[in-house]
């Protein structure tokens, strides 16, 4: 079964700054997980990634299937945030 969100290899750099650096992970459906991190981890700019807000340098996130990038109408039909 695929996951509710998968994260693969996603990256997301400002210039020569890696705000994000191949993050992988995936949450199945009806899982309830945390986001944790110190300041500047990438813990915004993830979010901003999987919610269709930005796109990635790099790398492929999903929600329910849905690419952010390609299908993101699609995707934030399943996105509260």
């Amino acid at each position: 079964m695929a996951g509710m969100i998968e994260v693969n290899e996603l990256s997301k750099w400002y210039g020569n700054y890696p705000a994000v650096e191949d993050v992988s992970f995936e949450v199945k459906r009806g899982e309830i997980v945390g986001f944790l991190g110190p300041n500047g981890a990438g813990k915004t700019t993830t979010m901003r990634v999987i919610t269709g807000f930005m796109p990635p340098t790099s790398g492929t996130a999903k929600v329910a299937g849905h690419d952010v990038v390609r299908e993101s109408r699609e995707a934030r039909k399943y996105i509260g945030y």
